[in-house]
Order: C-alpha cells, then sequence, then structure tokens
C-alpha cells in the first residue's frame, strides 16, 4: 500500500510567508494612521490656543502694543528693562515666589500627618473627614472675601473681637501690616488645600499592604520608625504629585490674595497674575504685560523643571 504526499518546497512557502509579513507590516502602519487622526483635533486645539498666544505674546513683548490700536512699534529690550524697574512688579515677583513656597512646604508638613490619622480607625471618621476636606470646595475668592470679614483690621472684625472678649487683645493689623498680611494670605491659602491634599496621601496610605506594618511590628519598630521606614518613602509619589500641583497653583494665584488685601498694604501681597491684569488689561500696556508673561512662563518653567528632578531624585532613593 502506498501512501501519497504532497511534495513542498521552501520557494513556494517563502513567497507566502514574506506576504504574510508585508500585509501584517501593511495592517499595523494603518492602524497607527489611524491612530495617530485622532491626535490632529487634539494638536490643532494646542497650536491654537497655546502655540500662536505663547509666539503672539513673545512678539508684543519687544513692541508698544497698547491693545487699542493695531500698531506695535518694535522698541527691543525696553519692556523687560521697565520691569526691572518696577518696585510693583519686583514686588509682586516676590510675593509670587514666597506663597509658592511657603504653602507648599506648609500643606505638604501638615498633610501627610493628618492623611496618617484619618487613616486610623476612630468614632466619626468619615465626618471629621468631610470637614477637613470642606475648605476645598468653595473658590478661592468666596475664601478670600470671607477671610477678609473675619480678618479685618478693624475692632470690629470677627477675630479681633474674640481676641477682645476672651484675651483683652486690642485690635492686631492682621491686614494693613506688610508682614502679617502676607503671613494672612499664605495662612489662609494654607488652610484652604491642606484638607485636599490630606485626603489625597489617605488615597495613597490605603493602598499600602498591611502586611509590611504587621512585619515591622513583629521586628520591634516603633510607630515612628515605621512612619519613615514604611510610610514615608511609600508615599513619595503621592508627594510629587501634590507638590507639583501646590508649586503651580501657588505660581498662578491670582484670587486669594486679590479678594483678601486686593494686593496691599502698598504692594506686599501684590502678585504676578495681578500685575498681567492691572498692566495689560487695566492700564492698556499689552506690551509690557506680554514682556512680564514671559519672564513668569520662563520663571515657571525652570522652578517646575527643577522641582519635578529634584522629587524624582528623592523618589528614586528612597525607592
Amino acid at each position: 500500500m502506498t501512501t501519497l504526499t504532497t511534495p513542498t518546497s521552501s520557494g513556494a512557502s517563502a513567497p507566502t510567508a514574506r506576504k504574510r509579513r508585508r500585509r501584517s507590516v501593511e495592517g499595523g502602519w494603518k492602524q497607527i494612521t489611524i491612530n495617530r487622526a485622532f491626535l490632529i483635533p487634539a494638536i490643532v486645539v494646542f497650536v491654537f490656543l497655546f502655540v500662536v498666544p505663547l509666539l503672539q505674546g513673545l512678539y508684543w513683548s519687544f513692541t508698544d502694543f497698547t491693545g487699542y490700536s493695531p500698531e506695535a512699534n518694535f522698541i527691543g529690550w525696553d519692556n523687560y528693562v521697565q520691569i526691572l524697574n518696577d518696585p510693583s512688579m519686583l514686588s509682586g515677583l516676590t510675593f509670587t515666589l514666597l506663597f509658592a513656597v511657603g504653602t507648599t512646604l506648609l500643606v505638604t508638613c501638615l498633610a501627610i500627618p493628618l492623611a496618617v490619622q484619618l487613616n486610623k480607625a476612630f468614632v466619626g471618621r468619615n465626618v471629621v473627614r468631610s470637614l477637613w476636606f470642606f475648605p476645598a470646595v468653595p473658590s478661592m475668592a468666596i475664601l478670600g472675601l470671607v477671610w477678609s470679614y473675619i480678618l479685618s483690621p478693624l475692632p470690629s472684625g470677627v477675630l479681633n473681637t474674640l481676641l477682645s472678649n476672651w484675651f483683652g487683645i486690642e485690635a492686631v493689623s492682621w491686614l494693613s501690616d506688610n508682614t502679617l498680611a502676607r503671613f494672612s494670605v499664605i495662612m489662609v491659602g494654607v488652610w484652604a488645600q491642606t484638607g485636599w491634599h490630606a485626603v489625597l496621601y489617605l488615597a495613597y496610605l490605603q493602598s499600602i499592604p498591611q502586611e509590611y506594618y504587621e512585619v515591622a511590628k513583629i521586628d520591634g519598630a516603633s510607630p515612628r520608625q515605621q512612619f519613615f521606614a514604611i510610610t514615608l518613602p511609600l508615599l513619595m509619589p503621592a508627594m510629587v504629585v501634590s507638590s507639583f500641583l501646590l508649586l503651580t497653583n501657588g505660581l498662578k494665584v491670582f484670587d486669594l490674595p486679590y479678594t483678601l488685601t486686593n494686593g496691599g498694604p502698598g504692594f506686599a501681597t501684590y502678585t504676578i497674575t495681578q500685575s498681567l491684569v492691572v498692566t495689560g488689561v487695566g492700564q492698556g500696556e499689552y506690551g509690557l504685560s506680554s514682556a512680564l508673561a514671559v519672564m513668569f512662563t520662563v520663571a515657571v518653567g525652570v522652578i517646575g523643571f527643577t522641582q519635578l528632578r529634584i522629587t524624582s531624585r528623592i523618589g528614586r532613593r528612597f525607592a
């Protein structure tokens, strides 16, 4: 009995394999092309809403454009020189950096221990969490208006009335003294943001396996040692996110100082964003405000990049 076999050869199968590979490559390129096509609307929006205004602002920063006339004469670096010699703008830059760095450090130092306490089991835990998160619900503008009444330097102010009735302390000039006004704005910012960032840290805390703490207890580690050896290193990703949000929001702050002190007394709590609005919109000096915006954009980029590098290095070290 004979068995019939179909002759095969490598020469006949090689073209088929090449065709399959070619169809696979072509199908892959088609899929990549389709996927990239979905990015076109986002790219168009990014170009028209970010790139074009950025380049236009850079051009205006070298002109005397007022916004009321289409004429814009090239004046070189005069706008930048005027900014460096303007005490109000320099004061705005100083307080903006002070607010951004101060709120970032204070909120981080307060939010992490608060999150650790809120992560423990106790009666009314959900109510306490809600109360701490509540200051993040209203806008900063509303909080500024409310706190301007609480911190009023007049004897009829809420805080001054309590200090006078309870401790016999005379009225304190919370918002009329340069140092106290800066301190008050920063403290209100810290009060408004601590609860929100504590909830952020709380979410990361709940993802830490409890087995780590159980092993540490068996080894005789104290709660302090557990915090610095387990909790803090594992919270580094949350700290990177939290500090980046705090720093960027602090650098572009406008509503809280404006409604709380209106930039005063003098220029003590003046901010860069307030300078942009007042100079560009209020005084019609778009060229000058564009130069300030360019300088501010470069400063924010440098600070943000430096902050990300530092936090990433710290994160890798703890990891």
